[in-house]
């Protein structure tokens, strides 16, 4: 497969553009086919950079059964934000002085 080259108008695009607006740019001129080899190229790149990402992206999925105390800590939790007892983000920053 090859892909088209890029017009004047599109190369001077790309040239005044951020490097993160050019990279959009181009991602949205990709052929459909090769869509998911440039996530894999983009995926690795970001890997590199966040270990945060990569970790997340390295852990099994979770597909344990909640146990019984964490389904009802959830059931309560639900109950509190149906019943009102809930707090703003403003409010908690102002009880710890943040």
């Amino acid at each position: 497969m090859t892909v088209p080259h890029l017009g004047v108008h599109a190369k001077l695009e790309l040239m005044d553009a951020n490097p993160r607006q050019a990279l959009q740019r181009l991602v949205a001129r990709l052929p459909e086919p090769i869509v998911p080899a440039a996530l894999r190229a983009v995926t690795e790149l970001a890997i590199q950079r966040d270990p945060f990402l990569a970790n997340v992206l390295a852990a099994p999925e979770e597909n344990e059964e909640l146990t019984d105390w964490a389904r009802r800590a959830v059931q309560e939790g639900d109950a509190d934000i149906d019943a009102g007892r809930v707090h703003s983000t403003e409010e908690i920053k102002r009880e710890f002085g943040l």
